[in-house]
């Protein structure tokens, strides 16, 4: 890959994206910044943060835009946030947001200002065709990536794929003045826009305290709740079921009527998914591979065939809670081949 060309780096002002600009520019790259305003928090979030990207790049001497996604960001990833939990299901709004604003919109933005790639602080790696686990696994957000247009694969960069972030740490060293300050700013919220608790945000649009009843999976009502859409699938606390003496967890939701089914732990067990808005980026219709379910778990082994734009999975071992709305990732080894959003499982 030849230097002295234009990347873009996706800026936040923590010291992962600042480290990427500084490791490129020191490869040869001609870096500037982007900053992407999503959303208009009560705190001084966008101010802190521009002002330690204003410090990083005062350093290293680069430019920097601020690119104002706002508006798109509520349609796309806040309005699906909202409404994902009020019709029941739960929600990967940083997938959304991967796919649609920042290799989605930024990257437009960063080819439209002449860029040749478009870099972040992510923790992945890719070869063009395919996003592959990090080196760390602990950091990895191949998960994350994977709804991603595979279009968008040749333009992007991940400087950080082979180190961890005890290295990336004493890399940022060498920001010198720039540096004391990003070590001190806190790690990015996984939800950028959740200040505290998501249902803070699910409370500004809706009425989510109205108790409702607890049932069992034969229909019998045996508790009480304190509303649907502070539950998901698996959860095991925060309702009441008469004279229960084993843990019970939540097996459905039913917005409908603001009622939950709970049920033993071995009615979480799922041995079929069914997943809709398939990313793929291999051509096979019918494979076996490793399946995540949700972010922080192992693979489960499990033989894939795709019909009519929808994936039917058939795991080979059971998995537990799994929920509607979240992502199953196909993994070839540590290369990611594809992904769908879960629509049911059984």
């Amino acid at each position: 890959m030849s230097k002295n060309k234009k990347v873009m780096v996706g800026m936040s002002g923590g010291i992962d994206s600042s480290v990427t600009a500084y490791m490129l520019q020191k490869e040869g790259y001609e870096v500037e910044g982007i900053y992407l305003k999503l959303h208009n928090r009560t705190d001084d979030y966008h101010e802190s943060n521009l002002g330690y990207i204003d410090d990083v790049a005062k350093f290293l001497g680069i430019k920097y835009h601020i690119l104002d996604l706002s508006e798109k960001f509520n349609k796309d990833v806040y309005e699906y946030f909202v409404n994902s939990y009020l019709e029941g299901t739960t929600p990967n709004p940083c997938v959304q947001c991967n796919r649609n604003i920042k290799f989605g919109a930024m990257l437009d933005f960063a080819k439209e200002h002449g860029a040749s790639f478009l870099a972040t602080g992510h923790y992945a790696t890719t070869d063009g065709k395919f996003f592959y686990e990090a080196e760390d696994k602990t950091k990895d957000q191949s998960y994350f990536l994977s709804q991603i247009k595979k279009e968008a694969l040749p333009f992007m960069m991940f400087p950080l794929s082979n180190y961890k972030k005890e290295d990336i740490i004493k890399l940022g060293a060498n920001l010198d003045v720039a540096y004391k300050k990003i070590t001190e700013k806190n790690e990015s919220q996984e939800i950028c826009f959740v200040e505290t608790v998501y249902t803070d945000v699910i409370k500004r649009h809706a009425n989510i305290d109205q108790e409702g009843d607890v049932l069992d999976e034969n229909g019998n009502v045996v508790g009480k709740h304190k509303g649907y859409a502070h539950y998901t699938i698996g959860k095991r606390k925060g309702f009441t079921v008469k004279g229960a003496q084993i843990p019970h967890f939540v097996t459905k939701l039913n917005p409908k009527d603001n009622t939950i089914v709970v049920g033993k732990r071995e009615s979480l067990e799922v041995n079929e998914v069914l997943g809709d808005n398939l990313n793929m980026f291999v051509d096979d219709k019918k494979f076996s591979c490793g399946v995540k379910l949700r972010y922080r778990t192992t693979t489960t082994p499990c033989d894939v065939e795709i019909v009519a734009d929808k994936a039917l999975i058939y795991l080979k071992e059971p998995a537990f809670g799994v929920a509607s709305g979240q992502l199953a990732v196909f993994y070839d080894g540590n290369k990611v081949i594809g992904s769908a959003f879960i629509q049911s499982a059984k």
